[in-house]
């Protein structure tokens, strides 16, 4: 039995090189069965998305693969390839990192979410609503990961001071247990428990008496309970609101970027999804689904007692309150002053937003409008705020300088050196969107698309409402276990074709997939921010699991909403865009092609 173990771990300790050998000879038979280019083409993509979802090879390392693949198997030649990866979308997503590391150079994302803090009050379900709203916010021009990994601290500072720490109560130990098996099984560090870290000064003189009535242990019970659900609420709400807030912008997510490449590659002709047409549904569905969340997420965990709202509170929760409010307070002065640099980056972070939403707002007219017409895109908009940040000076400029011979002669250092910027913009990512435009374009140039649009035929009979929710649900469910890009990369080419079996807008079914790759809350594994949250060790996967199950509904229904409601005016869903017709055409001669070629092959047999 030992050595059966034994040869299970050194199996498992190998699985991805077996994976890495094993999944190209598995997925011969598809060169086989399918029509040449479409089949090597399907072959290449069933790989990489393999690859991805084992992580067999790093996620940049498998978006490599087309470089390979397309050309030594005849899909596309390297020079259609190549460029794939540097597209505008991808300059639009680095003007975006490059930004975001700005703001974290010099603490600004820590200031504005301080302030906000101390903006809403130190009640549990105020401080919860508002670690949501500054964590969705960050997340809307930061990664999700960085927000999350921000607010996280601030949040346990917070709750040292509302509860203070002890030992772990002998009552608990079972709960504990749970936690700490559950964390080595899915190989994260583990902490001290929750109950750690919940009990107040005034709880440690309870401790002390050695008789207690029942109607005392009764209630120190209960507020113990109540500590630990307060503690699971807050961690909990800030993964959540990182997830929810990067979909508001089109730089938030790189999911967002992915749908409007592949856009750009399927749909030349399609303009209507811009950063300020996207902002404009996206950051309405964004609020209400915080709103919801919040709620839910406040009932759950006790912030919010809709039996009890009356009651008056204890003089141990007006104590831990003002601790809690003073210690946010102490944190903002510690930032000192607003700097010279703060204030810079605060404006061309502002320059950065307001023009890129109103390049083009589709409502009126743009500034974009004053040249010449397709020259000007969001990737020129962005870029060009960001050089300005590589020599602005982080310094308050000053004549007296000049007249001064006896003041220092050094160089002023900008806002951003481009060290930094090597250092925190994570490039791989730029690389991963650069292999899901290879793989959409190898999709397009093999027929592999169409191909699969014959195949959708089943289909044709759904009503586009019921798809919406169908796709969501299927989407969401599938990222909960898989990489949100991956997921997207895979899932749009089949998304395009099915709108055009249906006749209906293709933004009509591909905009609520990209959505839905981000609705991936029941699981630590499915997106970084959940991990890092289950990786404090005050949450177990029940907990993710019994609330996130509730959000992942919640995010379905709020997106068929805004789908047939707000979206149809912003994007014209109503009609059967002609630029998709464009490509209906195209589809169908190549289906034609297709037919002939293969009745050809036959009648040579």
């Amino acid at each position: 039995m030992a050595a059966l173990g034994a040869l299970v771990k050194k199996a498992w300790s190998v699985r991805r090189f077996v994976v890495l050998l094993c999944a190209p000879l598995a997925l011969v038979p598809i060169l086989l069965s399918l029509p040449p280019k479409e089949g090597r083409c399907l072959y290449v993509i069933l790989l990489m998305a393999l690859y991805w979802c084992t992580e067999a090879l790093p996620l940049a390392v498998t978006a490599l693969l087309p470089i390979v693949l397309f050309p030594f198997l005849g899909i596309l030649p390297s020079n259609k390839v190549c460029p794939q990866y540097f597209l505008d979308t991808n300059f639009l997503f680095l003007s975006g990192l490059i930004m975001a590391s700005a703001i974290e150079e010099w603490n600004l994302h820590r200031r504005i979410a301080l302030r906000v803090l101390m903006l809403v009050g130190v009640q549990p379900a105020r401080l919860i609503l508002g670690m949501m709203l500054t964590t969705s916010f960050l997340s809307m021009w930061l990664s999700n990961t960085a927000s999350t990994a921000m607010m996280l601290p601030i949040a346990n500072a917070i709750l040292k001071s509302l509860f203070g720490e002890k030992d772990t109560s002998k009552d608990m130990n079972r709960e504990n247990e749970e936690s700490q098996a559950s964390l080595q099984q899915n190989k994260l560090y583990t902490v001290p428990t929750e109950m750690q870290f919940l009990a107040s000064t005034e709880d440690k003189d309870l401790a002390e008496e050695k008789e207690l009535s029942s109607d005392a242990l009764s209630d120190l019970k209960k507020e113990e309970e109540y500590k630990t659900n307060i503690w699971k609420g807050f961690l909990i709400s800030i993964p959540y609101a990182a997830s929810i807030g990067g979909t508001a912008t089109l730089t938030g997510t790189a999911p967002n970027l992915i749908l409007l490449g592949q856009l750009k590659s399927y749909f030349p002709e399609c303009d209507v999804v811009n950063f300020g047409s996207w902002f404009m549904f996206a950051f309405p569905l964004m609020l209400i689904f915080l709103l919801m969340g919040w709620l839910w997420i406040s009932i759950l965990y006790g912030g919010i007692n809709l039996r009890g709202w009356k009651t008056k509170k204890s003089n141990i929760r007006v104590d831990a309150e003002a601790r809690a409010k003073e210690v946010i307070k102490e944190d903002y002065q510690k930032l000192g002053p607003t700097k010279f640099a703060e204030q810079a980056i605060f404006f061309f972070f502002c320059m950065f937003a307001i023009m890129l939403f109103s390049r083009d707002p589709k409502f009126i007219p743009g500034w974009a409008s004053l040249f010449a017409p397709g020259f000007i895109s969001d990737a020129v908009t962005g870029i060009t705020i960001v050089i300005i940040l590589f020599f602005f000076p982080s310094q308050k400029p000053s004549l007296r300088w000049w007249f001064d011979l006896k003041a220092p002669n050094t160089e002023t250092q900008p806002l951003l050196t481009w060290r930094k910027a090597q250092e925190t913009v994570p490039w791989n990512i730029i690389l991963l969107l650069g292999g899901g435009f290879a793989m959409a374009k190898g999709c397009e140039e093999s027929g592999l698309s169409v191909w699969i649009g014959g195949r959708l035929h089943p289909l044709e009979g759904v009503p586009p409402p019921v798809a919406v929710i169908l796709i969501t649900v299927v989407i969401a469910l599938f990222t909960e276990f898989a990489s949100n890009t991956a997921t997207i990369i895979i899932f749009l080419p089949v998304l395009a074709e099915l709108a055009i079996r249906l006749k209906v807008n293709p933004l009509y079914l591909m905009i609520p997939g990209t959505i839905g790759c981000s609705y991936a809350f029941m699981l630590p594994v499915s997106t970084p921010p959940n991990s890092i949250a289950f990786s404090s060790g005050h949450l177990m996967v029940k907990d993710m699991a019994r609330t996130g199950l509730l959000m992942n509904l919640m995010g379905v229904l709020l997106l068929s909403l805004a789908m047939n409601t707000w979206a149809k005016s912003i994007f014209q869903l109503g009609t059967f865009p002609a630029w998709a017709n464009i490509h209906a055409e195209n589809a169908t001669s190549l289906v034609t092609a297709v037919e002939n070629v293969t009745l050809s092959a036959l009648n040579k047999i």
